[in-house]
């Protein structure tokens, strides 16, 4: 089935021909009738499957279709809460390019910046907030949200949001909306955890949707991994980069103060990047995020609190330079690749202080993970060739050859 074919208003059937979107994904196909049946959903898919646009298109066509036969406008008639701010901005524009030229306005709030403009946004009239806990509290202190007549509530992300410990944030929220109304819950995984709280928002008839594959890695990713020693990652990195020219590069470690150490590394080496992660501020944030999608920059080294944020449709390469601590980030983390229909490509750096984390990714993901096999004499070549003189391995190793052969010498 089309979306050409569905009872959506044309205004929004034309947008999606414009983006590109002739076809729903699994998730959208699944979840959209219901949704505009006005019916309560739990639905968990797995990273770029199009999950945003499974809720943004049926709440957009159906608060079209009210606002054409009503003029109210007293209020809010759908949250959409998030944990990150960097989610909420990526939320707020697949809504805002669905919602051009229908009668649906959106817009979206997060801390980290000057609320002013926020609350201009607000008075001007919304029907779709996409917003943080944290901001959307403050200014439904202030007054200056009415949430009264929401009709939809959409949990994003909710996982993430349990693990960030948002779990009070929601139920406060929900407390301030009208008992009836409509509730979509949306997650990458499914627990105990998890099940509780969706079962405790929803109605007892709400439709559960699951698509979870054997495998939860998008199987649009090729995704290996390769053992290299701690302190030669650089090296790596630095090669990965220059054979893979012009590409879109995401390269994940797993502390801030690590994410401006690789910056430097390849600064020495002549090849610029940025960082993103919790110590800048938000405008440096959007900043830097939007030169990596314009492709200004190409080369993008973010921490785990970002893996969820970014949204870039044309991400090549994903590097996790660091494993991750947590074997569910790496899922997302590759998940920033191989977006929609493209095709990605994801390789690990595992050192050997790492192999528990590996053991604990595939068994996570229920699988072996490929491995790549570097051959002794290539992963001299690597670091050899690298121009990084910061740290000079390979005059190391001369002068440990020196020494070996001065050993023979004095032997014969």
């Amino acid at each position: 089935m089309k979306f050409s074919q569905y009872n959506i208003p044309q205004e929004l059937k034309e947008n999606l021909e414009q983006l590109g979107f002739r076809k729903p994904t699994d998730i959208q196909y699944k979840s959209i009738p219901h949704i505009l049946r006005g019916e309560d959903l739990l639905a968990i898919s797995q990273t770029g499957t199009g999950k945003t646009a499974a809720f943004a298109i049926p709440i957009i066509a159906m608060l079209h279709d009210r606002k054409m036969k009503t003029t109210r406008k007293d209020g809010i008639k759908c949250i959409v809460m998030v944990p990150t701010r960097e989610l909420a901005l990526q939320i707020y524009k697949v809504f805002e390019s669905l919602a051009k030229g229908t009668k649906v306005r959106v817009a979206t709030i997060f801390g980290g910046v000057e609320q002013e403009a926020q609350i201009r946004d607000i008075k001007k009239g919304l029907d779709v907030l996409i917003t943080t806990p944290g901001r959307m509290f403050d200014l439904e202190y202030q007054g200056h949200l009415l949430l009264h007549r929401v009709e939809i509530l959409v949990l994003d992300e909710a996982d993430h949001m349990l693990e960030l410990g948002f779990i009070k944030d929601i139920r406060d929220v929900i407390r301030k909306l009208p008992k009836m109304r409509q509730t979509l819950f949306f997650s990458a995984t499914i627990d105990n955890k998890i099940k509780k709280l969706a079962y405790s928002l929803i109605r007892s008839n709400a439709i559960r949707i699951q698509i979870s594959p054997k495998n939860p890695v998008n199987r649009n990713i090729n995704h290996a991994i390769v053992h290299i020693k701690m302190d030669d990652k650089r090296f790596f990195l630095e090669r990965l980069i220059l054979e893979n020219e012009g590409k879109k590069i995401l390269v994940f470690v797993r502390t801030k103060i690590r994410a401006e150490r690789v910056k430097k590394a390849l600064e020495r080496v002549g090849l610029v990047s940025e960082t993103i992660h919790g110590d800048k501020d938000q405008l440096d944030r959007f900043a830097v995020m939007d030169r990596f999608r314009k492709g200004t920059n190409k080369i993008l080294i973010a921490t785990d609190v970002s893996a969820r944020g970014i949204d870039i449709p044309s991400v090549d390469y994903v590097v996790n330079y660091d494993l991750p601590e947590e074997a569910e980030q790496y899922v997302h983390r590759v998940g920033r690749t191989g977006r929609g229909k493209r095709k990605g490509e994801a390789v690990s750096f595992c050192a050997p202080e790492e192999e528990k984390l590996l053991s604990a990714i595939e068994k996570y993901i229920g699988m072996p993970i490929d491995k790549l096999e570097i051959e002794y004499g290539d992963y001299q070549d690597t670091i050899a060739f690298s121009k990084d003189t910061d740290f000079n391995v390979m005059r190391v190793i001369e002068e440990a050859e020196a020494k070996k052969k001065n050993r023979r010498k004095k032997k014969n």
